[in-house]
């Protein structure tokens, strides 16, 4: 009937089955559950999440009847299964207990940004958790993609329809409205990191053409004595200026490897995928040279404009 309604476009049910728990062996410990869901779907759910496949396949009208499962993203990570080569199974059973049922494991889905709890979720097929698990026909959970202009209309009616006799036992949320705030926060937290990015770029800046400056003011007998041997203007004020190039290039890929290092390190140990590309390597170091190329300007013109003379009476 939901899925009848004006301006739905997808519709998919899932029971959580949460009297089971999951291990990767019958090794485990029996409290060391991993805190995961059972849920039992059909191929609608992936499409009406706007989910993708990681790895693997996903659950289908044949291995629905078979005792195969989906893992959700941080359901693979918190069994240990980064990708998947020879056949893998996973075990779930009572609670407490490391006995119970092997699922063969047959895909690993992407982050589901709309629906997190799909992340943590072991998946099976509807007939399988008839079979072995006991569902009783009844979801727990129903999602729903609309057409956005008829969102607001069409959440009105979820509740009636779901249970006409109580309506309001029914609760009705908007994951888009909280991945919106989410995007929000995030693009705020991107903004602050800008902003001391900046900063720090212009402290670095001031840094370089402070140290060129200080340079200019101690090697004033040297600009001299090459000024008085014939070197043109252009000549010394382009040395000071390679030097702060030189200088900020070094910074920039300072910058870079510890940057790549500490990213791939909280990787690590939070279990995540790092995406480090070349653009923001080489975007990096190139800022860090045109920072220290407009820093280094005005240190290598004062150095250019030193008269032999006024540089070789310097003490």
């Amino acid at each position: 009937m939901i899925g009848r309604a004006a301006g739905v476009l997808h519709v998919a049910a899932t029971p959580e089955l949460s009297s089971f728990a999951i291990y990767r062996t019958d090794k485990m410990p029996s409290y060391a559950t991993n805190g995961l869901d059972l849920r039992a779907c059909d191929p609608s759910l992936l499409v009406t999440l706007g989910g993708t496949i990681r790895q693997g396949t996903d659950l289908n009208a044949a291995t629905s009847r078979y005792p195969a499962a989906v893992l959700g993203y941080q359901a693979a990570v918190a069994l240990g299964l980064a990708r998947l080569g020879q056949p893998t199974r996973i075990l779930v059973g009572d609670p407490g207990e490391v006995t119970g049922h092997w699922l063969t494991v047959v895909g690993i889905l992407g982050p589901v940004p709309l629906a997190p709890e799909i992340d943590s979720s072991v998946l099976v097929g509807f007939p399988v958790a008839r079979q072995i698990f006991g569902y009783d026909g009844h979801p727990s959970g129903i999602y729903v993609r609309t057409v956005t202009s008829q969102a607001a209309r069409t959440a009105a009616l979820l509740a009636p329809t779901a249970w006409p006799d109580h309506p309001e036992q029914v609760q009705v949320s908007r994951p888009s409205d909280a991945l919106t705030a989410r995007i929000a926060v995030q693009n705020s937290q991107t903004t602050l990191f800008l902003g001391l990015g900046a900063i720090a770029i212009l402290a670095g800046g001031l840094g370089i053409a402070n140290v060129m400056v200080i340079s200019v003011l101690e090697r004033r007998p040297e600009i001299g004595l090459r000024r008085a041997l014939g070197a043109a203007r252009a000549h010394v004020g382009g040395q000071f200026l390679v030097e702060a190039l030189l200088l900020s290039a070094s910074g920039g890929l300072a910058g870079a490897g510890i940057g790549a290092g500490v990213t791939l390190a909280v990787s690590q140990v939070h279990g995540w995928s790092p995406s480090i590309t070349p653009a923001s390597i080489w975007g990096g170091i190139a800022v860090a040279v045109a920072v220290g190329a407009v820093a280094g300007c005005y240190p290598a013109l004062r150095a250019a404009r030193l008269s032999p003379t006024d540089a070789l009476r310097s003490p």
